[in-house]
C-alpha cells in the first residue's frame, strides 16, 4: 500500500484509521468476526500504542485472553462479546440517558453489546430486561423508567414485535435491534427484523439482525444531541 494519507497506518492486511475522532469524533472501532487472532490483536495493540482508546466488537475469549496479556487495562464482556482498552470518559463523565429494552434473557447478549457501546463513547444506559410481549405486564410495570430516556433500543428475536409496542407508548425515538434468537420459522433474525421494519408504530428506526454496536453507536449520537440541545435550552 503506498500514497497513503498522513494519518493512516498500513498493516499488510489492514489500515488503521488512526485521526478519525478528529473527523467523526469518535475513534475507529475494531469488528473482531471474520478476521484472525493474530490480525485482530495487531490492531487492537497497534492503536493502544498510539493512545487510541479502542472498542472491539464480537470478540471470542481467545482474543480477549490475548490481549489481557500484552494491556493490562482491558475489559472484556464475554456476554457481549465487547472488548475496551482505554475510554473516552470515566462513568461519572457520562451523560443523559439511553434505554436498553430486551424482550428476553436470550437476547442479553446482544442488548448488552448495545449498553457496552453506548457506554463507551460517553452515554449513561439504563438496561432493562425481559419485558418481553409474552407478559407485557412486566414492560408496563417499567414504563416509568424507560420514558425518562433520551432514545430507546428494544432488543427482541422471534417476532420482533418488542419494538413496535414500545414506540406506540413513548414519546422518545426508538432504535430496533433484531436479534438471531427464535425458533426455525424466525430464521435467524429475518422475522424480526421484518416485523420491524414492517411496523405501523412511528418513530423506529432498524438497525441490522444482532448489530448491538450500531444500536448503541446510533443512540450514542442521539442521546449527546439531545444533551447538547437541553444544555443551549437552559443554560
Amino acid at each position: 500500500m503506498t500514497n497513503l494519507p498522513a494519518d493512516t497506518e498500513a498493516f499488510d492486511f489492514a489500515v488503521i484509521d488512526s485521526q478519525r475522532s478528529e473527523r467523526t469524533g469518535y475513534p475507529e472501532v475494531v469488528y473482531c468476526a471474520g478476521k484472525t487472532l493474530e490480525q485482530s490483536a495487531r490492531i487492537i495493540i497497534r492503536m493502544r500504542e498510539q493512545g487510541i482508546p479502542v472498542l472491539g466488537t464480537k470478540v471470542d475469549p481467545a482474543l480477549a485472553e490475548r490481549i489481557a496479556q500484552r494491556l493490562p487495562d482491558v475489559e472484556y464482556d464475554a456476554l457481549a462479546r465487547i472488548i475496551s482498552v482505554g475510554s473516552l470518559c470515566s462513568p461519572a463523565e457520562r451523560q443523559g440517558l439511553i434505554a436498553v429494552v430486551a424482550a428476553g434473557t436470550s437476547d442479553l447478549g446482544i442488548a448488552r453489546e448495545a449498553v457496552r457501546t453506548a457506554e463507551f463513547f460517553g452515554s449513561t444506559v439504563t438496561l432493562i430486561t425481559d419485558v418481553g410481549i409474552a407478559g407485557i405486564h412486566r414492560l408496563f410495570d417499567r414504563l416509568p423508567e424507560i420514558r425518562k430516556a433520551n432514545v430507546i433500543i428494544a432488543v427482541a428475536g422471534m417476532e420482533g414485535a418488542l419494538a413496535g409496542v414500545v414506540a406506540g407508548l413513548v414519546a422518545a425515538p426508538v432504535i430496533a435491534l433484531p436479534t438471531s434468537v427464535g425458533y426455525g420459522a424466525s430464521f435467524g433474525g429475518l422475522s424480526a427484523l421484518l416485523g420491524m421494519l414492517s411496523s405501523c408504530a412511528p418513530g423506529i428506526s432498524v438497525v441490522n439482525i444482532d448489530n448491538g454496536f450500531g444500536a448503541g453507536y446510533q443512540a450514542n449520537l442521539i442521546n449527546k444531541l439531545a444533551c447538547k440541545q437541553a444544555k443551549t435550552a437552559y443554560g
